[in-house]
């Protein structure tokens, strides 16, 4: 396979910073497959198919953690990832609206979680352009 294919970014930071985008959204994805119960509370109960939805943000994040390597596909895959954390924006507002559900996690960091998903976005989509 060329390493062109592989190439990653010329500056090490935008790098490391693929490179742990890409480790993030592939550990990220495979825990939903490993921790079904885990997410299931999170998701909004106006949401069908809790479990079809958890497996398929699942696959879709491992897969765009791998894809975010194919230097052809890097900024599509950017935009995807980005869609991804759009997308699940609502169970985290969900989890924030609803601390009694989660009573192993501070309320306070149910709210952190909300600005954090703009910082993973703004780096998803810095690390995947050229």
């Amino acid at each position: 396979m060329p390493s062109k294919f592989f190439k990653l970014p010329d500056s090490r930071l935008r790098a490391l910073a693929l490179v742990g985008i890409g480790l993030l959204f592939v550990a990220s994805g495979t825990n939903h497959f490993l921790n079904l119960d885990v997410y299931r509370p999170m998701m909004p109960p106006w949401l069908p198919a809790h479990d079809a939805l958890i497996l398929v943000s699942g696959a879709l994040e491992i897969v765009g953690g791998l894809a975010v390597f194919v230097a052809r596909w890097r900024r599509l895959v950017g935009w995807a990832l980005v869609l991804i954390m759009v997308g699940v924006f609502p169970a985290n507002l969900h989890m924030a609206l609803n601390p009694a559900l989660f009573p192993d996690v501070p309320a306070w960091a149910l709210w952190v979680r909300l600005p954090l998903q703009g910082v993973l976005i703004a780096w998803a989509w810095w690390a995947t352009r050229e």
